[in-house]
């Protein structure tokens, strides 16, 4: 009583994989998979989806995949998606906020959902505050704010009453937001994956994105 049996296990599915196995929760992985009465991976389905699978972490995925595992692409592995327009603006730091109110001007007309991705939580509060204050209705998710915080500030994005979000990285991964327009890289990333999974909250399911950095 109290605990959850995994004798009954047919399928694990691990979303964002190469993170999942990349930022510290491998011991967690294999605690679970190693679990009383879990069944090995010959005889459950292991399932892991990911937009980028850099060649050290498929090895280690490859530990809990049997050994005649699938592996299945959608164009190019770690590229990006075609359906998404690239911009690049290259301008001192000193202009970089005002750059940012420049792309976001006709936000409050168009209600256009804008995605901005910041490196820090401090800069995603002090980004939406300063934006809120010069009649940009934004909101921020990072890993400080509590669930509830996060699902009303996904609330108000969905639904256009604050069509700008400020997210870090590690806040925005798994999220699928419908009708992203525009992916604004205010901080750009330090590796390429993780810019492949920033500018893929736009431009998904057939539609059409931006994504400037």
């Amino acid at each position: 009583r109290g605990k959850v049996s995994c004798e009954c296990v047919e399928y694990i599915i691990l979303d964002e994989a190469d993170r999942m196995l990349d930022m510290g929760f491998e011991p967690e992985i294999r605690r679970l998979l190693g679990a009383p009465g879990m069944p090995d991976k010959n005889t459950r389905h292991t399932l892991m989806f990911s937009a980028t699978f850099p060649d050290d972490i498929q090895k280690l995925a490859h530990e809990f995949l049997r050994d005649d595992f699938l592996f299945l692409t959608v164009g190019r592995v770690g590229g990006a998606c075609s359906d998404v327009t690239q911009a690049m603006i290259q301008i001192d730091h000193s202009e970089k906020r005002d750059k940012l109110m420049e792309l976001l001007s006709d936000v409050p007309t168009t209600k256009a959902r804008t995605l901005v991705f910041v490196d820090t939580k401090r800069n995603a509060d002090f980004l939406a505050t300063l934006l809120s204050q010069e009649n940009l209705p934004t909101t921020s998710i990072h890993g400080d704010r509590q669930q509830r915080e996060r699902e009303m500030a996904l609330v108000d994005f969905k639904n256009g009453t604050c069509p700008i979000l400020i997210a870090t990285s590690v806040a925005a991964r798994g999220l699928d937001i419908p009708k992203v327009e525009h992916v604004i890289n205010y901080d750009l990333p330090s590796e390429i994956d993780e810019y492949v999974h920033r500018i893929g909250r736009t431009g998904r399911c057939g539609n059409l994105g931006t994504a400037t950095s």
